[in-house]
């Protein structure tokens, strides 16, 4: 099951996503705009069909939400709750209340000013763009695909792209994408891409 429940995320008007804020675009569009040293502000969460696999992501999640809303210890608990609930549609796996205060309390505790770890993005699309997924990849790849090493870079934020849009990841869908022979991105495809892009691809089938 895909669909989430996020009437309680609407009804407790609770932010999940955010535009960047101090980092300024190389580049506006009618869509959206370009970042091209990229930004680590852009903050979409349950924008893809993937769900929480696991306990590093749900705390992620989590900390994310606290620091872009303004919540109480209680309130937090309560979204917290809701989230681990897999009647809901987030969360793949069983958190027993426990564990989850006292990851709540962890978050609590470590509370700074500073943004939670975040995936850098370079291209971000206005919501409600009517653009079709093959437009928006079109769009993706020209932007990032202006010289043709495929660097590390660009194959991920190809990669972040797919699995944003519920598409499976593959070498062909990338090189298409970059304009690139599928031998440009294997020779650049790092071990840590290919991890990320097993994960991503596992999250798509839960």
């Amino acid at each position: 099951m895909s669909y989430r429940k996020m009437e309680y995320l609407h009804r407790n008007k609770i932010v999940y996503r955010r535009y960047p804020i101090s980092d300024h675009p190389t580049q506006t569009y009618n869509w959206g705009w370009y970042y091209e040293d990229g930004t680590h502000q852009y903050y979409s969460l349950f924008n893809s069909k993937s769900k929480i696999t696991s306990t590093k992501s749900y705390v992620w999640h989590l900390s994310v939400l606290f620091y872009l809303n303004d919540f109480t210890q209680k309130e937090l608990e309560n979204l917290a709750i809701y989230l681990a609930d897999k009647e809901n549609g987030f969360i793949t796996f069983t958190i027993n209340n426990s564990n989850i205060i006292n990851i709540v309390l962890s978050i609590i505790n470590t509370r700074t000013n500073k943004a939670p770890k975040n995936k850098l993005r370079k291209v971000i699309f206005k919501d409600g763009t009517g653009l079709e997924v093959s437009e928006k990849l079109k769009i993706t790849g020209k932007l990032i695909g202006r010289n043709k090493n495929a660097s590390a870079s660009d194959i991920y934020e190809i990669m972040l792209y797919l699995h944003d849009q519920g598409e499976k990841i593959t070498i062909k869908k990338i090189s298409d994408a970059l304009n690139v022979t599928t031998r440009t991105i294997y020779r650049n495809l790092t071990d840590e891409l290919k991890k990320e892009k097993d994960q991503l691809n596992e999250e798509l089938q839960s």
